[in-house]
């Protein structure tokens, strides 16, 4: 079997592949800097780089158009240098950690997660749900596509590997279900926005009755359908625009929750029964919090909590609280696993929804997360706007972003405003500088990719908020 990964009639062979190779997974414009020949040279790299001949290497993808195609080239390429791919069909990002975790075997998935339809890539794993990031393998998985498609060609080896089908979708649902119990809680309606991402097929594995015996919930679905073109809004809940849609059927509903996936659905946001969002710091609060009582109940006398930099201080005042240690850390989800894992952490979030669990391989998945919170409502009678206001005691900013191109000029000035005794300043991830009182803290982070620094404050107040989110942004913009 001969793989041939040759370039189209009379151009050069492709050779540098940094424009679609990020840290943490390869995304690009597909036919531009991804295409399933590029595809292909990255399957026969990555069973390369991670030894994974006569190894089960395991490859779905989301509902985007070209994800088919590239599922194909990309085991053609492994089961070309050995590999026993398994094609797992269409799947969530967490599914792909739930599978890597559970049968002990690689894998990749075909997501641009929360890009616009005409993106795509390629998030990989090793067995365990390891992250592969440019710390980890992803930098020689790059050298090593580059130097198939230099040569045009990819070598087989003398026992090419086989290529098979599984689904793994009711595993997945049974595993979420065993991890947080909703069959006791009161019943809940519960409008989710799947965004026309892979939470159109999760949420009725995980929480309907497709696969499993029905909840004490009613879904109400908005935009189920699989369509990688994204017809209705784009599947970032990041941005506030494309929440609108939800708070509204909230409301109109008379729900008491609402949740947004993200379009490869590893991340979730959440509304309450008003349509108002439940910030990310306050669901990382609220399931600290169960995830600290039940590790106590099993023996563990301070469980370790990871949360980034970003989150709310509530956070950690509430981990110390509650008997549990928090740990602070950079922003980033290869950092986060890390860290989890080095400290045997029970679970961890960040400020943009993705929340990490121990039981779930120290890999971050939404529909868990979700699960927790429907749980913690189900569990009692008051609404969540009532009992998501216990974990946001201050007042954030939300991220500011500001396009600067001398990002280092623009924090040295603000350095320079800011340098005192009353003001603690750290560079564990971009610049924080915090009151000595604590009344206040604000971060800015550069971006690596494009010309912004990003500012994010908290403040015991709006009027404090707002006058410190003022002063900075004044000179950062000077």
């Amino acid at each position: 079997m001969t793989s041939n990964v040759s370039s189209p009639a009379g151009q050069a062979p492709q050779i540098d592949l940094s424009a679609a190779f990020k840290a943490y997974d390869v995304r690009g414009i597909v036919g531009e800097s991804i295409d399933a020949r590029i595809v292909e040279a990255v399957g026969a790299a990555f069973v390369d780089v991670l030894g994974l001949a006569g190894k089960t290497v395991l490859v779905g993808g989301d509902m985007r158009p070209s994800s088919p195609e590239f599922i194909d080239a990309f085991s053609r390429g492994a089961a070309a240098r050995g590999g026993n791919v398994e094609k797992i069909g269409l799947i969530s990002t967490d599914e792909l950690y739930y599978a890597c975790g559970a049968f002990h075997a690689a894998g990749a998935t075909f997501t641009a997660s929360h890009n616009p339809a005409q993106y795509n890539g390629i998030k990989l794993a090793k067995p365990g749900a390891q992250p592969v990031s440019s710390e980890s393998g992803l930098k020689e998985v790059q050298a090593a596509a580059e130097a198939y498609l230099a040569a045009g060609e990819i070598a087989p080896v003398a026992e090419t590997g086989t290529v098979t089908e599984r689904d793994v979708l009711a595993d997945y649902a049974a595993h979420l279900r065993k991890l947080v119990d909703l069959s006791g809680i009161r019943r809940l309606k519960v409008v989710v926005d799947a965004g026309n991402g892979m939470a159109g097929l999760t949420t009725p594995a995980v929480l309907g009755n497709t696969l499993l015996p029905g909840l004490p919930l009613e879904i109400v679905p908005l935009y189920f359908e699989l369509d990688g073109t994204f017809p209705n809004h784009p599947a970032n809940p990041l941005e506030p625009e494309n929440l609108r849609d939800l708070q509204k059927a909230v409301v109109e509903h008379g729900a008491d929750i609402g949740l947004a996936f993200d379009g490869d659905a590893d991340r979730c946001f959440v509304i309450d029964e008003n349509g108002d969002p439940v910030s990310p710091s306050a669901i990382t609060g609220l399931v600290a919090r169960r995830e600290i009582a039940r590790a106590k109940a099993a023996g563990e006398p301070h469980p370790i909590i990871i949360h980034n930099l970003i989150t709310s201080r509530a956070v950690p005042e509430l981990v110390e609280h509650d008997g549990g240690r928090p740990v602070r850390t950079r922003v980033g989800h290869s950092f986060i696993k890390a860290v989890m894992a080095e400290q045997g952490a029970v679970f961890g979030g960040e400020h943009s929804a993705h929340y990490y669990f121990r039981d779930f391989w120290n890999a971050d998945t939404g529909m868990l997360a979700a699960m927790h919170v429907l749980a913690a409502l189900g569990e009692q009678d008051r609404p969540l706007s009532e009992l998501g206001a216990e974990y946001e005691p201050y007042v954030s900013s939300g991220e500011i972003n500001s396009e600067i191109e001398d990002k280092a000029a623009a924090v040295a000035r603000v350095r320079e405003a800011y340098e005192g005794p009353d003001v603690a300043i750290d560079e564990l991830d971009g610049t924080t500088f915090s009151a000595a009182d604590g009344s206040w803290w604000f971060n800015l982070r550069p971006s690596n990719t494009e010309p912004y620094l990003r500012f994010n404050g908290e403040a015991k107040d709006r009027e404090t908020l707002e006058s410190v989110r003022d002063s900075v942004l004044e000179i950062v913009r000077a």
